[in-house]
């Protein structure tokens, strides 16, 4: 097995859409539901597991069986129960197989991790715990909608790491209400101080999806959207996270990721960004699978619950050689070890490279890109200005 590459083994994504409070910020497909509501989703999401044969069928793709990554997402995966989470395993172990030491990756939110589902979830292979903290001053938690508090974070890794989990990481958001560069930095020390394998860095997103976006758009006093930090202070508090958790011994790895040690990596999240196939279940759940010829095709659950359960099925991608060479350079330029240049000369044709390596010279000049041992990569600058760049670059193959 050993010998297999990316694409013959698969990563599976578990969308898991409840939580007990739908915080101010978020713009996913989840929210409060009743204990009956989660009970019936979990049959349906099980019914949906047992049906990927068909669904690869469906699409035209190849399936492959063995599964190297397994990511439960959210909403709050954690707040399923025991006998549920055993349940979708169950599910996922009548269909593939996973490797001995598949990554399974549990997000939680900091102290909605029950004593008997913990315990569960090491019983059936849980490896990794990702906690949506977003910030250790309690101020900033508050303002959301977050319950816990910067000490009862700490608490939990340390529990955590007790019961045998041996990757903890934690996200943080920069641009909170109220977040200073100074309490910005308190709680990128705090996470530097914490025995965390891996740190998610995010800038708040404000769009029409979340209620607070909304009320920032609106020009609304609710939700304390006046208090949003601007996108110039958001921005100086990204280089300052890249700045200090470097020297703190967190390697970037991708625009958001930073882990202590290659061997921290989120592999599933590597999936994405290399372009292997993954494969979705549950609400609003995307995937991605290969055809025989090496063609992707990319498709989505959709994402409004009663529609999700009805059996409805969201719309079919295919992805021609056009756009996967979109695909291969935004996607790989989110990695800090950016794109073989040679690797896309195989794959795609050479005018397009070429054209492409042009801009990228330009963008090099302009302190945005490295060029360097046949790669192409984002400086920390061009990383800030990412969505410009790939916009630049993505208009060789249009």
């Amino acid at each position: 097995m050993s010998g297999l590459g990316q694409t013959e083994r698969l990563g599976v994504y578990v969308s898991v859409p409840f939580c007990r409070a739908k915080c101010s910020f978020c713009n996913f497909a989840s929210g409060v539901s009743s204990p009956r509501s989660i009970a019936q989703y979990v049959g349906t999401l099980c019914a949906e597991i047992d049906a990927s044969d068909a669904t690869a069928y469906r699409v035209g793709a190849l399936l492959p069986r063995l599964v190297d990554s397994v990511y439960f997402g959210g909403g709050t995966p954690s707040l399923l129960q025991p006998d549920q989470l055993a349940e979708i395993f169950a599910a996922l172990r009548r269909n593939f197989l996973l490797e001995p030491d598949a990554e399974i990756t549990l997000e939680a939110a900091p102290g909605q991790i029950a004593d008997d589902v913990l315990e569960e979830a090491m019983r059936l292979g849980v490896s990794r715990v990702s906690l949506g903290v977003q910030s250790f001053v309690d101020r900033e938690s508050a303002a959301v909608g977050r319950t816990h508090t910067g000490e009862s974070c700490v608490r939990e890794f340390a529990r955590l790491r007790n019961a045998g989990v041996r990757e903890v990481g934690a996200d943080l958001i920069a641009g909170l209400p109220y977040q200073t560069r100074e309490s910005w930095k308190a709680s990128l020390e705090a996470a530097c101080g914490s025995d965390l394998t891996h740190l998610s860095v995010y800038l708040l997103e404000i769009d029409e999806g979340s209620r607070l976006g909304r009320e920032v758009l609106g020009g609304g006093a609710r939700l304390h959207a006046p208090a949003v930090a601007t996108e110039e202070l958001a921005a100086e508090m990204y280089e300052d996270a890249c700045e200090l958790l470097t020297a703190n011994g967190f390697r970037q790895y991708e625009i958001s990721n930073f882990a202590r040690g290659s061997e921290h990596q989120s592999r599933h999240n590597r999936k994405y960004w290399e372009r292997a196939p993954y494969l979705g279940f549950g609400l609003d759940a995307h995937s991605m699978l290969l055809r025989a010829d090496g063609s992707a095709v990319r498709f989505a659950n959709l994402d409004e619950l009663d529609e999700y359960a009805a059996g409805r099925t969201g719309e079919l991608t295919e992805v021609n050689d056009g756009e996967a060479f979109e695909e291969s350079i935004f996607l790989g330029l989110r990695m800090n070890e950016g794109i073989s240049v040679a690797s896309l000369g195989e794959r795609f044709p050479l005018p397009w490279v070429r054209e492409c390596e042009q801009r990228v010279v330009r963008l090099a000049r302009e302190g945005l890109m490295l060029v360097a041992d046949g790669r192409w990569s984002l400086t920390t600058q061009g990383r800030l200005v990412s969505s410009e760049i790939f916009g630049e670059l993505l208009a060789v193959a249009a």
